[in-house]
Formats: structure tokens, C-alpha cells, sequence
């Protein structure tokens, strides 16, 4: 293997090297660079305006991680084929490929049935055909289809090198300091028992660091009730372009979103239409942007409304609660809204709608996380913590969201 590399300064990691050859192939690959357009935490910079950060430099932050967990783990006498090492540094820099612009909302709306999980491996094979099977023992690793199971775990799993660089790399942006984990002594702490990654008992107290900032993260950040709003209006300002693109009605976007906006595309229509691929790599933040724009002077005042909002942030109203909406209060909602915006009453599904999310942090029974002592003997991490509210984290926390049209202006 060369030992000629590239340096990139990232502000999270300080220098990340970079391997000429294979790994550096993929880096400098358009399917990558793509990645270098489209936001990391979509629309979270509207409540955090730091969050500009995108899954480009996310996707060399995990593979920084990924080096770092490889030379650990051979230190300790875990036997890593060069070739495993690259193989596995490889699946963990594409494993984000498939995402589209403000990623899970497309999945809501212009795509249906198709998860970015799905689009990442049909982008991994198509690069491995370009890349003339360079790729087959990385996409096995990706599907956990290669004997050394805890190289899979890397790349997915509770302790990954996904989660390690989001968490530090999002709380580093948002300002939001509860969120950052301590990845580099985590990684210190793996080992290999058994084909499956576990934690050195001295590394318990930065796992149960660990999960409990994943759990501040998600419902201050990912889950923070302002992005929810957001997210929100994105999604119907989507679907009420697609509602009127299949009426006919002429629509200003770029050729990949007009493709999606004008076809109605399934999981089956997805992977049978080559067409759908084509025009899914060529979109990102912008074109979604900028179509919303120019929406913004549309004649239809319910896709103008939303986009206008979208643009000069106009949000949406939110109530939080742990029960479901009450619908006499939605029905009056809708009345209010529609003589507002005096449009129909059948149009106000788009700015009133409800949300439920439900979350836990750890679930031992999807691939625990196990804890190695001295003598060899291991305990699950919801029996080795002496001072961890586990049960809390296991619990499924289930929030409802009610969002809608604010009544003035």
C-alpha cells in the first residue's frame, strides 16, 4: 500500500490523512463531492445557524474515525488484512452516498419506498463496476456479508464511526455542548471478542457519557420542535408541487427535481427505471432552493404561501405533547387557516398537519453494547453500569406534534 497522502485540515479532527489509490479515488469521485452540496443536519440551521456543515465532511470525519479504530485495534492484536482495513475505510467513506437533499423529506415525498440506505448500496456497485471491482470486499463489509462480523459493526452498529463523528461533528457546529462525546477515548477503549466489538470496562463511564448525549442530541437537536416545523413545510411545499405538477401545471425546476416532480416513482419504479438514478445524483441542496424561490411568486397562493415561508423563514406554529392532537381543534385550525389564506378548506391539510416520533437510545436486543473486563468475562452494559438509568434510555420517549400556519403576519 502507498504511503503517499492526502491532507485534509478539518476543524473537528485537526489532519485527516488520506491514502493515495483506492481511498482517495473514491474522495475525489463526483457521487462523493456531491456530498459537499447537501447540509449534514438539513434544516436544523434554523434554529442553530452554525449548522452549515455538510455530509461530505462528515463522510471523512467517520473515515478518520475508522483509521483511528483499525490501528487500535491491530495494536491490541486483532489480525486486519490491509486490505480489510482499506475495504472497511472505504464502506464507512460511501456509507452516507445515497443521501438526497435535506435527506429523510425526499424519502417522504418525490421518492416513495426507497430508504438513502438502499440508494447508498446501488451507488456502491455502480462505482465498483467503474472502479472494476475494486469495491466487492468493502460492499460485502456493508451488508454484513464478511466473516469478520465487527468490521460490519464499524460501519452499523451502536458504537459505529458513523455515530462517534455526527455527534461530536453536530455538537461542534450547533454550539451545543452536551453532545460532545469523548470518540477519541471510546475508540482507545474497543476491542474484539468473540467477532464482536466490546469495550474495555476503564471505557464504561465515556459510554454511558456517550449515550446519554445521544440522547440530549436527538431531542435538542435532531428532534428540536422549530426543525420539525421546517421540515414540515418543506414536505408539503413538495407534495403540493407535486400535486400540481400531475394536474398539468407548468412548474419551474431544475431537470433532476422536474423528473421526480412529474413522475410518480416506487421502490419498483426506482430500481427497474435507470432513468431514476440518473437524475436522483444529480440533485442536492440547491436545486430544492432554488426551486422554492422562484415558487415563491407562484399563482398558486398554497404552494406560493409555503415556499414564501420556506424562503424567509415564516414558520410554522408547534405544539408538543404526549398525546395525540385533538381533532376538534384541528378542524378549527383548518377553518382559521382557510379563511386566512383564503384558500379551500381542502387545501388546509397542507399547513396543519400532526407528527408523532418515537425514540429510544438503546435497545439491547439491536446489537448490544457489551463491556470486556480483565478476567475476560463479559457483561451487557445495562448490567455493568453501576450508576446508569438505563431502563430510562431503553424507554421509548413518543412526542406529538402539531404544526401549523401561524395567523398573522
Amino acid at each position: 500500500m502507498s504511503y503517499e497522502r492526502k491532507i485534509i485540515n478539518d476543524p473537528v479532527f485537526g489532519f485527516i490523512h488520506i491514502p493515495k489509490g483506492l481511498l482517495y479515488d473514491i474522495v475525489q469521485h463526483p457521487l462523493l463531492q456531491r456530498l459537499s452540496r447537501i447540509k449534514q443536519l438539513g434544516l436544523s440551521s434554523v434554529v442553530y445557524p452554525g449548522a452549515q456543515h455538510t455530509r461530505f465532511q462528515h463522510s471523512l470525519g467517520a473515515f478518520h474515525l475508522m483509521s483511528e479504530a483499525i490501528q487500535h485495534l491491530t495494536a491490541k492484536g486483532n489480525f486486519i488484512f490491509d486490505s480489510e482495513a482499506e475495504a472497511v475505510e472505504a464502506a464507512i467513506l460511501m456509507h452516507d452516498i445515497g443521501h438526497g437533499p435535506f435527506s429523510h423529506v425526499l424519502e417522504n415525498t418525490i421518492v416513495r419506498g426507497v430508504s438513502h440506505e438502499d440508494i447508498s448500496l446501488m451507488l456502491m456497485e455502480r462505482i465498483n463496476k467503474e472502479m472494476n471491482g475494486q469495491l466487492a470486499l468493502a460492499i460485502r463489509i456493508f451488508k454484513d456479508e464478511y466473516p469478520k462480523r465487527f468490521l460490519h459493526q464499524l460501519v452499523s452498529g451502536q458504537l459505529d464511526m458513523d455515530r462517534l463523528d455526527y455527534l461530536r461533528r453536530d455538537s461542534y457546529y450547533t454550539g451545543v455542548i452536551e453532545g460532545n462525546i469523548g470518540s477519541a477515548r471510546i475508540i482507545k477503549m474497543l476491542d474484539v471478542k468473540d467477532d464482536h466489538l466490546v469495550v474495555e470496562a476503564k471505557g464504561i463511564y465515556s459510554i454511558e457519557n456517550f449515550l446519554t448525549a445521544r440522547q440530549l442530541m436527538y431531542w435538542q437537536v435532531y428532534l428540536h420542535k422549530t426543525s420539525v416545523a421546517y421540515e414540515k413545510m418543506l414536505i408539503s411545499a413538495l407534495l403540493r408541487a407535486k400535486e400540481l405538477a400531475s394536474q398539468g401545471t407548468e412548474l419551474f425546476a431544475s431537470p433532476a427535481l422536474k423528473f421526480f416532480l412529474y413522475n410518480d416513482i416506487n421502490r419498483e419504479t426506482f430500481y427497474n427505471n435507470p432513468e431514476c438514478l440518473k437524475n436522483f445524483i444529480q440533485l442536492d441542496d440547491n436545486d430544492i432552493w432554488t426551486a422554492l424561490k422562484v415558487w415563491s411568486s407562484h399563482p398558486d397562493k398554497t404552494l406560493a404561501t409555503l415556499s414564501t415561508g420556506m424562503v424567509n423563514r415564516h414558520l410554522f406554529k408547534v405544539e408538543v405533547s404526549t398525546a395525540p392532537a385533538n381533532e376538534e381543534w384541528k378542524k378549527v385550525l383548518c377553518m382559521q387557516v382557510s379563511k386566512y389564506l383564503d384558500i379551500p378548506l381542502s387545501e388546509t391539510s397542507y399547513f396543519v398537519s400532526t407528527y408523532s416520533i418515537e425514540k429510544n437510545m438503546y435497545d439491547a436486543a439491536d446489537d448490544s453494547i457489551d463491556i470486556l473486563y480483565n478476567d475476560g468475562s463479559i457483561k451487557n452494559i445495562a448490567d455493568a453500569s453501576d450508576m446508569f438509568n438505563l431502563p430510562l434510555l431503553s424507554k421509548k420517549v413518543k412526542k406529538y406534534y402539531l404544526c401549523y400556519q401561524r395567523l398573522h403576519k
